[in-house]
């Protein structure tokens, strides 16, 4: 079976390549765990960059359902619990952090995208983030630190999808570039940096807003109401419904 997560190292800068696409590169557990280790690990062994991709057409198209019928719902808020624990690591990390966006980005992924101090994102990209369709508290303070409560607010009530050039016009993407062009930005960003390394880590710790352990209990308060399952299932129904339509 091949690895969920593709790990290279070019020089300072670490590339994560979501490795699951015919599921979208869609968030299992073993993605998930893959990808903490490898965002923790980042810094002792001297990474520059982190940059996040996605193989295929799609960066990353959220929290995989497969096996959704036969799920508790304990089993499902354990998996959000470490999908927000990858996103805190990942949006408060002492090496900075790069996401390159292409095809649809939905819920989970365009968590991990938002979560990124680099957000580029590909002119064909759009994005979507439905969590409170079936009342989940993922990412929408992370959301509303990087686009502002009214835009934030905007986005998530009308659960509407958004394509690069709005998602760069609110500050969701820091970027537009075509993926020939991504690793002229990567180079950018790996070269880019004029402090030590040391401190451009604390520089970084002192300009993140740190709100984790309320995002945490904000998620598990929003998963742990009883019938997750359910509000899981009706969605996923209601999409699959839309794109016969």
């Amino acid at each position: 079976m091949a690895d969920s997560v593709l790990q290279e190292r070019a020089g300072e800068v670490v590339i994560l390549t979501l490795n699951r696409p015919e599921r979208g590169n869609a968030l299992d557990m073993a993605t998930v765990e893959a990808m903490m280790a490898a965002v923790e690990r980042a810094p002792t062994d001297g990474a520059g960059l982190i940059v996040i991709g996605g193989e295929g057409r799609h960066f990353c198209t959220g929290f995989d359902l497969t096996g959704l019928d036969r799920a508790s719902d304990g089993d499902l808020l354990l998996r959000f619990v470490r999908i927000e624990r990858l996103l805190q690591l990942v949006y408060e990390s002492p090496v900075p952090v790069m996401a390159l966006a292409k095809g649809r980005v939905i819920g989970a992924g365009a968590d991990l995208f938002c979560a990124a101090q680099h957000r580029i994102a590909a002119p064909e990209a759009t994005f979507r983030m439905p969590g409170w369709r079936f009342g989940l508290a993922l990412g929408t303070r992370r959301l509303a630190d990087r686009v502002g409560n009214d835009a934030a607010r905007l986005v998530l009530l009308e659960d509407r999808v958004f394509d690069a050039e709005l998602a760069r016009m609110i500050g969701f993407a820091t970027d537009i570039a075509p993926e020939p062009g991504w690793p002229a930005a990567i180079a950018t960003a790996s070269g880019g940096n004029a402090l030590a390394r040391d401190a451009a880590a604390a520089l970084l710790g002192l300009t993140v807003a740190r709100h984790g352990e309320a995002d945490m209990a904000a998620l598990v308060e929003s998963a742990s109401r009883p019938g997750l399952r359910e509000r899981i299932q009706a969605y996923r129904d209601a999409a699959r419904d839309a794109g016969k339509a």
